[in-house]
């Protein structure tokens, strides 16, 4: 019979009279046991804050500073539930996250605070850099650990999706969640108290809180924390803190790659780099120019299908398909077949083997969403679950990513995902990052890119073209009929390509390009 989890609290406990250190930011160090201390007052401030018979939920909308590693502990050891609030969402979009997350009270940074000084959020709203929350700190000083239940079942976070195809959900992220991930990634990559564990992605979102954060707490391991992400200052910091693992989702490591590379760039102390989303030449680059193992695979804030690469899995796969996962037509529980190839790479059947991946075990890590019933029958749909994005797999067995299920295209009667037309754009020495995306034509879509082009680099619209018709694995409906060069593509904070923006944007800023 497998062991119970422990949960967040436990994990915090057994930290109470660790003297190694628990948290760096800037130029301050916290033992475990300052940290676990200081949770225990942020607890004690809490339970004041917080109204009876209510959900106790505090919304934190805050970068990566010391108070959201604190106030994590202080959810964790009290029962309480950390709501991360985005702070590039504005306005009502703002309010309304934090009313579907019924929060008790927001806690705000200082730098983030005019974001909710016009909104009537209904609730009480506390600068964590003011007087108010520094009396409220001094008030409870000294409070010892609390003593509430709670289980590896009992919700401690609410993670936002990334909002890339509508309205952001609420993810519950339960302490079961947070150990489970983070004891399996801490045995996986042999970290211990030895270790630092730098993180740069948002704690508001679910990569930093699981991949990092519970990563580091599971360990024993030091937490470093960076504010905000920054290519330039990513490997001073790994340096600075002697980061020996991070933790990444999307695009970032392009964005460290496009730094200027010096000769003694591997001259660092990161042993092992995990995360999600990370293209196949980014992560041999990257692993090669920094001299560190990187290890990405597929995985959601709903947890509900993980996918993990493996030596032989081939460039471009996510890796090899899980017993109880499938690729099943969308809407159906019918699946798809293996996917054909010609001898020059051209999917040859994309059709019928391009699907939506599915657990058919069961729901996974998937805890629900709160408070969006209609949301979580559609993922959880008959017992499975339904993740939303496009896959198909290859003879030998290798899951390759498509794209999502909104963003699937509809051309010349075939359903097109995107992934794979990006892949290839991206292999053009010109093109550095890629987005493509269905525009409405008279019947089903036209396929439009848009494009961020290399430092100093111009594009050729027929070159590009012949490019393109020369990639063996591109049929010729995957080909861009209109295509637009951007400084860049818009993204949220968890660096995920929000396609409805481009597609809002409409036809008249794009070009043709020659067929």
């Amino acid at each position: 019979m497998t062991a119970p989890l422990p949960t967040v609290a436990d994990l915090l406990r057994a930290r109470a009279d660790d003297p190694g250190a628990g948290l760096r930011a800037g130029d301050r160090t916290w033992s475990w046991a300052e940290h676990v201390a200081a949770s225990a007052v942020r607890a004690s401030v809490l339970r004041e804050l917080l109204p009876d018979g209510a959900p106790p939920h505090v919304g934190v909308l805050a970068d990566n500073v010391p108070e959201f590693s604190l106030l994590l502990g202080a959810a964790a050891l009290s029962g309480a539930v950390v709501v991360g609030l985005n702070p590039t969402r504005r306005g009502e979009a703002l309010a309304r996250d934090a009313a579907l997350a019924d929060c008790g009270v927001v806690l705000t940074q200082g730098r983030h605070a005019a974001l909710v000084d016009r909104l009537d959020l209904g609730v009480p709203v506390i600068d964590l850099d003011g007087p108010r929350w520094a009396a409220l700190l001094g008030a409870h000083a000294g409070a010892p650990l609390p003593s509430a239940e709670v289980t590896a079942d009992s919700l401690l976070a609410l993670v936002f999706t990334s909002g890339t195809s509508g309205e952001p959900k609420a993810v519950r992220a339960t302490h079961g969640k947070f150990t489970g991930a983070g004891i399996m990634l801490a045995q996986r990559f042999d970290l211990s108290g030895a270790d630092t564990a730098y993180i740069a992605m948002p704690l508001f979102h679910s990569n930093a809180l699981l991949a990092g954060w519970a990563v580091a707490l599971a360990a024993g391991a030091t937490i470093a924390l960076a504010e905000r992400f920054s290519a330039s200052r990513f490997l001073g910091d790994v340096r600075r803190y002697g980061a020996t693992y991070a933790n990444y989702v999307g695009t970032p490591l392009s964005y460290i790659l496009a730094t200027e590379e010096r000769p003694d760039d591997a001259d660092n102390p990161l042993r092992v780099l995990y995360g999600n989303e990370g293209r196949a030449d980014d992560i041999a680059a990257f692993s090669r120019r920094f001299g560190c193992h990187v290890q990405d695979g597929y995985g959601s804030s709903e947890n509900g299908v993980a996918i993990a690469r493996t030596p032989d899995t081939p460039s471009g796969a996510l890796g090899p398909l899980p017993d109880g996962v499938a690729v099943w037509r969308p809407g159906t529980a019918i699946e798809c077949p293996r996917a054909e190839t010609a001898p020059d790479g051209t999917l040859l059947n994309a059709d019928e083997a391009i699907g939506e991946l599915v657990n058919t075990a069961g729901t996974g890590g998937f805890s629900g969403y709160y408070n969006d019933p209609a949301a979580d029958a559609a993922r959880a749909d008959g017992g499975v679950y339904r993740t939303g994005d496009l896959a198909y797999v290859d003879e030998a067995g290798y899951v390759h990513f498509a794209g999502r299920t909104g963003d699937w295209m509809r051309v010349g009667g075939e359903n097109l995902g995107v992934a794979p037309i990006e892949r290839a754009l991206l292999r053009h020495p010109d093109v550095a990052d890629a987005a493509v995306y269905g525009l409405p034509d008279r019947v089903g879509d036209q396929v439009a890119a848009a494009l961020v082009l290399a430092p100093g680099a111009e594009l050729d619209p027929a070159e590009l073209a012949a490019f393109l018709r020369a990639q063996p694995d591109l049929g010729p409906r995957q080909h861009p009929r209109r295509w637009r060069i951007v400084d860049e593509l818009p993204r949220t904070p968890s660096f995920k390509v929000l396609r409805r923006a481009l597609v809002a944007d409409g036809i008249d800023v794009t070009a043709p390009l020659p067929g």
